[in-house]
């Protein structure tokens, strides 16, 4: 795989990863919450969206940096780098965001 198809591969992976506490009910799309419970305890709540993601957040970059080390050499980050990419992974989540909480929901 080229540098250019991995790097949009990691991208399309962080957009996904990041909208994925937003979309389902369910944490990382696997376990109920509380199964058996009516569909308004059933709800995440926010705490429990963030920490989600922030966990997805280390799973892109573990996967980012398995992609870099089968491409060549894996270069050491400093913490400006998983500021930028932390802020942006925040950024990619603002689609779901904006769908679970900010969109009116009819009925």
């Amino acid at each position: 795989m080229e540098a250019s198809s991995s790097s949009w591969l990691v991208i399309a992976l962080a957009i996904a990863a990041a909208n994925l506490p937003f979309f389902n009910e369910k944490v990382f799309a696997l376990v109920a919450l509380k199964p058996g419970a009516d569909a308004a305890q059933r709800r995440k709540p926010l705490a429990v969206r963030l920490l989600e993601m922030l966990v997805l957040y280390f799973v892109v970059g573990a996967a980012g940096l398995a992609i870099e080390a089968q491409i060549g050499t894996a270069f050491p980050q400093t913490w400006e780098f998983y500021a930028i990419t932390g802020c942006f992974f925040v950024v990619l989540a603002f689609p779901g965001f904006v769908v679970r909480y900010l969109r009116k929901h009819h009925g």
